[in-house]
This record gives C-alpha cells, structure tokens and sequence, in this order.
C-alpha cells in the first residue's frame, strides 16, 4: 500500500471535544456501531475497507495525546501521516463470545444477542485509565455467535472524533468499500486533523453579554438537575449504560410521519411529546422536565460542511417543558418543537456552546452533583436518519444494526438514536443502569409506542 510520507500533524482539541475527553473518562462518550452479519466476515476485506476509511478520514487514526504536566489537563489530537498497514482487529471465537453473553444475560428482560453485544462494547473504556495518553480514537472486534451462522462486528469509537452523524456516514462508507475489489488500495492520503467547532461558529453567532453568560451559566446548574423526574432505581451502585429498542411498522411510521408533516415539525417533536407523556404518566400536579436536542451544525458553519466530514460538530439546545396531565401528542409535540425551533433560531445552540461546555466540565469535575442527578430527563436528535439503503447492506451480508453512544456518566436519563430504516422507524434508547432499571425503561418505551401509534392513527383530528 502507498501512500505520500509527510510530517505527523495535530492540533490542540476544542473546547467541546475537550468536554467529551472529560466525560468520557466517566463513561459517557463511547460511540457504538454494531453490525450483525449473515455471511463470514472476509477479515481482509474488513481490515482494507477500514484502511481505505482511515486515509479518508484523519480524525479516525488520530492518537488522543493526554497531557498532565501542568496545572490544567490537556488533549491533543496527533495524526500519524498515514495509517498502519492494517487496523488491528480483534476477533471472539465461539466460546468467548458465549462468555460475554452469558456474563451479561438479564433473565428478567429478554434481549438479542446483538444487543447483549452492543451493550457490552458500550462499556468497554479504553479510554478511561488516568495514566493513558496516547489512546486510539477506534477499535474494531468480530464477534462469532454461538449460532455459527451470524457474526457481530463492532466498531467503537471516542465521541470527539464522531458524532452521530459521522456514524452513519461511516456506515454507509464502509459498506461501500467492502463491495468493492480490495486490492485497489491506493488514493491520495489525508492529512489535516479537521477543525473544531469552535473554529467554523460564525463569530456573531456566538455574542453575548457577560451578564447574560453568567445567568445562563446559573441556570443551567440550577435548573437541570431540578429537572430530571424519572424515579431513581440505584444511585449508590456502579453505573453501565443498558439499551431499550424501540421499533414501529411501516404502517404506524407512516402515519406518525404524516402528523408530523401536518403539524409542521419533524420526528423528535413527536419522540419529545411521547417521552414527556409517558413519563408524566397520569399525574394532576405540575411538573417540570428538561429536553436536550441535538443539532447537526454543518450546513451552518464557515464554511460549512458536508456531512462526510467526520468529527464533531453537533450543538445542544436545553429547553424546559411543563407537564399539566391531559396533554395530546400532537399539541405537546408543536409546543415542545416550537421552542426548540425558537432557540435555534435565535442561535442559542451556538450563543449558549460554551455555557454548556462550561456546566458539562464543572459538572464531570464535582461528581457529588451528579451522584443522584441527571442533565435532562431525555435527549434527543433534531434530525431523524433516514435508512434506505436496506438492499445495498443485505447484500453484503448485514442483517441487522444498531447505533448508539454511552451515557452513564454525565447525561441524560434516557438518550433515543432514531432511524426511519426503509421506512419503519427503529430507536435504540440508552439509559444509565443500575441508576434505572431494565424492567423501567422497557415499560417507559413501551407506553412511548402506544401513545405513538395512537397519535398516529388520530393525527387528522389536530
């Protein structure tokens, strides 16, 4: 394999990616694409589509250099000029993948393996141990099933380096590569670590008076751990992130999709509306719930980019709702969008990036805040993923996916990662265990279908 031999380049990371180095030490942070296949893995073919990945993208060979020498700790981003020949892939045989199962069977619940598998990556920490610093930004593992029909492969990576939006360009990418002859090899090879966030916000997008800082800065420290109403389970045991999935027919998706165009706001309002009723349940009292929702920024930078731009540049936008009881999905869903599409209007996902920055660090640096806490009671994507790329994946053997990041440390109590896959909407929901239960959440996102489905089929009456 050749590739053009220049000097090893890096860069200081910003100031978001520097909050997720933090974060990630206590377990939130850990970006997981797990695939199931029903064919075997050509292992070199694999390891040529990741290379093929790696020239294309320098943020995925960059070493996370961690640095304690002085006062403050610092991370940098160093990229070799091209990658090793091969990414090391590690592999499970038969027996050690039924370890790993067994190890984390839950007979109360039942789960697929390929979620048993997702699971036990997203709790993998290479990233966690204070004397690392210089670690890998992605790991790849093939997992034989104890079937011996199906395999798992994983690719885990450091949310710096991929945000959701990386993922599924990832995804695409590497199916791609792996249809393709793996002895074409060569291509010109990138150098230039990506930049952050911070670096492409247009600069009078992210104005604001000292005093306006201050009292956000306050109100988010106050506020969201004021509001995170989910009843408690654990706060004492160690903590994991445990998965729920969610999935609607074509029928049901359809029709939740058709609310939503007549209502004119997208998927996560419906999502948010369902979340807050579900757990709201039927209560009289007033309550107050916080709701962070993901933004993709590329389009909007200077100057913008494409989504093939791996790294991270989503923004977060917390919003407070009121919870009266008696509320319908789709005036709940145009109330709770609405105010998140008035932030973002108003730029608050760019004015407020460093106010959020600042509360996720002091936050991460003063555990006992977050001991019986979270930062919201759920997270969610302005944007849904749409997957029609089901022919392209099964012919290459996958069956079946799921995608998702940790949350066990800092977060919320529930973070949905949406996808409408030929036309059916399928979310994986991350959640902090043993803080809430299995038992919890699957009753949780079982009353989010019904209202869904519900919603769906009465959506003409609003």
């Amino acid at each position: 394999m050749s590739s053009t031999t220049v000097e090893a380049k890096g860069r200081t990371v910003g100031v978001t990616e520097y909050s997720w180095c933090k974060a990630i030490r206590g377990g939130t942070g850990i970006a997981v694409l797990s695939l199931l296949f029903t064919k075997p893995i050509n292992i070199s073919r694999f390891q040529t589509a990741l290379y093929k990945l790696l020239n294309s993208h320098p943020i995925l060979r960059t070493k996370l250099h961690h640095s304690s020498n002085t006062s403050d700790t610092t991370f940098s981003f160093v990229t070799s000029p091209s990658p090793s020949p091969f990414i090391k892939i590690e592999s499970h045989n038969l027996n050690a993948t039924s370890e790993i199962l067994k190890n984390n069977k839950n007979d109360a619940v039942s789960i697929s393996p390929l979620q048993e598998i997702l699971e036990h990556e997203l709790n993998r920490n290479t990233w966690q141990g204070p004397t690392t610093t210089n670690s890998d930004m992605m790991f790849a593992t093939v997992y034989a099933m104890p079937d011996a029909k199906t395999w798992v492969v994983v690719m885990r990576l450091h949310v710096a380096a991929c945000d959701r939006t990386t993922a599924v360009s990832l995804l695409r990418e590497l199916l791609v590569l792996m249809k393709e002859d793996e002895k074409d090899t060569n291509g010109v090879v990138e150098n230039d670590v990506p930049l952050a966030i911070e670096d492409l916000v247009p600069g009078r997008k992210t104005k604001k008076h000292i005093w306006a800082r201050g009292l956000d800065v306050l109100s988010y420290s106050v506020n969201s751990f004021r509001f995170s109403n989910l009843k408690f389970n654990d706060t004492k045991s160690s903590r994991l992130s445990q998965v729920v999935r969610m999935e609607l027919n074509q029928n049901d998706t359809k029709r939740v999709l058709d609310g939503c165009k007549k209502s004119g706001i997208k998927m996560c309002g419906a999502i948010t509306a369902a979340g807050l009723m579900a757990a709201h349940g039927n209560k009289n009292s007033c309550k107050k719930y916080g709701i962070i929702t993901l933004t993709d920024c590329r389009s909007t930078l200077d100057p913008p980019l494409s989504t093939h731009h791996f790294g991270f540049y989503h923004a977060a936008i917390l919003n407070n709702h009121v919870m009266k009881g008696g509320e319908s999905l789709w005036e709940l869903a145009k109330r709770t969008y609405g105010a998140f599409s008035n932030s973002k209007n108003n730029d608050k996902h760019f004015s407020d990036m460093a106010d959020m920055n600042f509360f996720m660090c002091k936050a991460i640096e003063n555990p006992g805040l977050t001991s019986s806490s979270r930062t919201s009671i759920m997270s969610v994507f302005e944007d849904t993923v749409v997957d029609d790329g089901g022919e392209m994946q099964r012919e290459v053997g996958v069956d079946d996916y799921m995608g998702c990041a940790s949350v066990h440390g800092l977060g919320p109590s529930m973070a949905i990662f949406d996808t409408i896959r030929d036309g059916k909407l399928d979310c994986v929901c991350v959640y902090p265990a043993p803080l809430h239960s299995r038992e919890q959440m699957q009753e949780l996102i079982n009353k989010m279908k019904a209202i869904l489905i519900e919603g769906g089929k009465t959506y003409e009456e609003y």
